[in-house]
């Protein structure tokens, strides 16, 4: 594999910085992943940390060298990271769960997966067009898919930042994957919280980046996000990775993966918080089985309702 990836996160107007980003990768397999602390809750910033500690673990255990089940890998891993969260608070006596959303992205064998819950999105870019992104859990996009509200209110109507899932709720979070999109030299993934994608438009996030090397790219979009929304900006943070596919001319700005000896996996994200996810059994617990099918089944009876498919 080749690549290039950069993130940049800004504090904004806020006291403290709840949203996280990082990535790790082996000789065959990559994954992103950015978190939002939830405001309006205690210690978001917890939650977004345990939940980047907890999927990069799994990965790191799991990629060997590439996730033989991505989709169930990333579906399972959240749900991990949602208990994980739940444990946190009772381990340290908390009055309510500190909670998060999270978006994540796998990419093998030219390949790329993602999952989501809450609204920190991810989009999928090339020569400029957004291909996809993803669709925020929130109140205002199913109003909006319902034929309820106009799409021109996005922005101001009254319930926009209201969220119907995260992890660390008090029921299993919803885990949207999306299906599998096979990438081109020259495509970006674009990981991003709501801090930037609220103050910034669809079409000038991809033309920043579709005229920038993301090195440039991602502190003009963060830097700019926080300038336009001043004192009242929340965190604004982006990770962005710009694919370049299989072995090539060498660029200083690139990462060549097949310099990796076998099994060893290169991270930013730091050592997980509780050592026992190293007994964990991401594929054979029957509580994750059940839970996935009563995800599935939710999944399903929403997409009737608000159309998403």
């Amino acid at each position: 594999m080749r690549f290039s990836v950069y993130q940049e996160s800004h504090i904004g107007g806020r006291k403290v910085n709840q949203d996280r980003m990082g990535y790790s990768f082996t000789r065959d397999a990559l994954l992103l992943l950015l978190a939002d602390g939830m405001g309006g809750h205690i210690q978001g910033d917890a939650a977004a940390t345990i939940a980047l500690q907890t999927i990069a673990s799994l990965f790191q255990r799991n990629a060997d060298p590439y996730v033989k089940k991505p989709e169930r890998f990333l579906e399972e891993s959240f749900f991990a990271a949602h208990r994980e969260i739940h444990r946190y608070r009772a381990i340290n006596n908390l009055p309510e769960t500190p909670r998060t959303t999270i978006v994540a992205c796998l990419i093998q064998h030219n390949t790329a997966f993602w999952a989501h819950c809450g609204d920190s999105r991810l989009y999928w870019m090339r020569n400029g067009q957004i291909l996809m992104r993803t669709r925020d859990h929130s109140r205002i996009e199913t109003l909006i898919a319902q034929g309820k509200v106009d799409a021109s209110e996005r922005d101001t109507h009254p319930e926009r930042n209201k969220l119907f899932n995260c992890l660390g709720a008090p029921s299993m979070p919803i885990v949207e994957i999306s299906r599998n999109a096979s990438l081109q030299a020259g495509d970006v993934m674009l990981l991003c919280s709501d801090g930037l994608w609220s103050i910034l438009g669809d079409h000038q996030l991809a033309h920043v980046l579709q005229n920038n090397t993301i090195v440039r790219a991602v502190p003009q979009l963060v830097n700019s996000a926080a300038s336009i929304a001043g004192k009242t900006s929340d965190n604004v943070t982006a990770l962005a990775m710009m694919w370049e596919g299989g072995d090539g001319v060498d660029d200083p700005n690139s990462i060549t993966t097949n310099v990796l000896p076998l099994g060893a996996v290169t991270t930013t994200i730091e050592a997980p918080r509780h050592a026992d996810l190293e007994s964990a059994d991401l594929y054979d617990d029957n509580d994750i089985e059940r839970a996935i099918e009563e995800i599935r089944n939710a999944i399903e009876k929403s997409s009737k309702v608000t159309g998403k498919g």
